[in-house]
């Protein structure tokens, strides 16, 4: 579906039968196929309906700012931007059938889009045959490098590491609940982490690790089991790559049952500002997230953004996160890349991206990698009363993103590099390289 600002700038059709019977039918006629090139379109393809919802509807939303404000600079190479919104609705495999759609029907140049790893990896045949441009914006676990495909959130090194290491020094943390929604991302996540936990000397009986369902809302049992396995006398962290929707009735139960922080603390890779919003924080004080943003830090470009968002949403209530952060970094890449060749023909963008550098909103400049992903800041924020969280640990440098964890015996041997080696996963130890994904 076209949301509203796109419908306005949706391309002309009703003047098109007129072209026939007038008699400048040649003069007019001649005009049109010009008059269908004067905008670029961009696709957007987040959930605006189902589980994933509360995180991604938000996501469409900043596309619209970070394009409604492209246009007003003057749009690009002359054209104004048109924004195509669908909504795959949470649904894996429609999520392949509105990128077709996008890229096929409407003859987007990019789009930027999805939330879960299982949609991610939906689509990308989809991108790969018909050689288009996904955007995407949220952390993931890695153990991918496509062509077709920029990574702006965080890979695991850039925030599932960085989080244990701190929960390790500064927690003292000896006993660890892995806790995920069942799919590719917690279940990958949690196997680099269970492998990295185990090279610092934790062993089987200090790790915990279960999943359950999207949306899962029952977690009285659950929150019962890991206080019990906090009780043993060793200090315990939850980590929890638990997403969507199910998070509101799990931090309400670990509210109810009273797992305070100072006892058993959690840190999600999957709950910002925007999850927050639809709770009530008060005893989930001291719980933690690792991002690579949070709206709470203090910088100018983080002020001027925060106050841009809030005027295009006409609403100071509306939070900032950090996959909006990622949207704004890669579409700002690929608006300097488009410049940079003139054109926004995907294979000339696409060797275009790497190296390109844009400012991100907690200060400094990202960078594209030959890898495709790129580098970040990471952040350690504990949860405030008003649902926003006080930084309590950062990276002294940006981070390069590792689309391939040195963690795993398959992956620990693989390089990705759509520069020189022009593969995703090229074995150093082998000399070649296999498929890219």
């Amino acid at each position: 579906m076209l949301n509203s600002f796109a419908a306005v700038a949706a391309r002309p059709q009703s003047c098109r039968w007129l072209a026939a019977a007038a008699g400048f039918a040649l003069g007019l006629a001649t005009a049109l196929p010009a008059k269908a090139q004067d905008t670029i379109k961009v696709g957007i393809l987040h959930s605006l309906s189902g589980t994933m919802a509360i995180s991604e509807t938000t996501l469409k939303d900043v596309m619209l700012m970070l394009i409604d404000e492209q246009n007003k600079k003057g749009g690009l190479l002359g054209k104004k931007l048109e924004p195509v919104v669908v909504d795959p609705a949470s649904n894996w495999p429609l999520f392949a059938e509105k990128a077709r759609e996008l890229i096929s029907k409407d003859k987007v140049a990019v789009v930027f889009g999805c939330w879960t790893s299982v949609s991610r990896k939906s689509v990308l045949p989809v991108f790969k045959e018909l050689d288009s441009i996904l955007f995407y914006p949220v952390q993931y676990e890695g153990e991918e490098s496509e062509r077709n495909v920029f990574y702006t959130g965080a890979a695991p090194n850039q925030q599932a590491i960085p989080a244990v290491d701190y929960l390790m020094k500064e927690e003292k943390v000896k006993r660890w609940v892995l806790e995920g929604t069942d799919y590719v991302y917690p279940r990958t996540t949690n196997k680099i982490l269970e492998a990295y936990l185990k090279s610092k000397g934790v062993k089987d009986e200090d790790i915990s690790i279960n999943y359950t369902p999207f949306g899962h809302a029952d977690w009285q049992t659950r929150v019962a089991e890991i206080k019990k396995f906090g009780s043993a006398g060793k200090k315990t962290a939850v980590v929890s790559t638990i997403n969507g929707d199910a998070n509101v009735p799990f931090y309400k139960e670990l509210g109810n049952q009273g797992v305070k922080a100072k006892d058993i603390p959690v840190v999600a890779f999957s709950v910002g500002e925007e999850e927050l919003a639809g709770i009530d924080t008060k005893p989930l004080i001291g719980h933690l997230a690792a991002w690579n943003y949070f709206e709470s830090i203090k910088s100018k470009a983080n002020e001027d953004f925060i106050k841009k968002w809030h005027a295009f949403t006409n609403n100071p209530k509306r939070t900032t996160n950090d996959p909006m952060e990622a949207h704004v970094i890669g579409f700002a890449m690929w608006a300097k890349a488009v410049e940079k060749v003139k054109s926004t023909d995907p294979d000339k963008v696409i060797d275009a991206l790497p190296g390109i550098e844009v400012p991100n909103l907690t200060g400094g400049l990202s960078k594209m990698l030959p890898n495709h992903h790129i580098t970040k800041p990471v952040f350690i924020g504990e949860v405030r009363g008003d649902g926003q969280f006080n930084v309590v640990w950062k990276t002294p440098g940006l981070v390069p993103g590792e689309a391939w964890s040195r963690y795993l015996p398959d992956s620990k041997d693989l390089e990705a590099d759509w520069v020189t080696l022009k593969c995703g996963n090229y074995n150093k130890v082998t000399k070649k390289c296999g498929s890219s994904s």
